[in-house]
């Protein structure tokens, strides 16, 4: 089973120009960030930044929706 490449935004207290409530956002992989207890996602500027992992919460989605998705984004 591969890892969710999804996320939920759960909480952006400190982030809020950067990081929206309830929105889905791409996880980018990061080995180092997991061990610091960070996610690496894209945010709201397009690029990816770390954030503390309990931000979020990941999903996992049906493939084709999943796809539509990243595709789309």
């Amino acid at each position: 089973m591969t890892t969710p490449r999804l996320c939920v935004c759960i909480k952006n207290s400190e982030y809020e120009a950067s990081l929206e409530l309830r929105k889905i956002y791409e996880v980018v992989d990061d080995e180092e960030a997991r061990v610091l207890r960070q996610i690496r996602v894209i945010d709201e500027s397009g690029e990816d930044y770390l954030y503390p992992e309990d931000f979020f919460v990941r999903v996992d989605l049906p493939q084709s929706l999943e796809k539509q998705l990243l595709e789309s984004a």
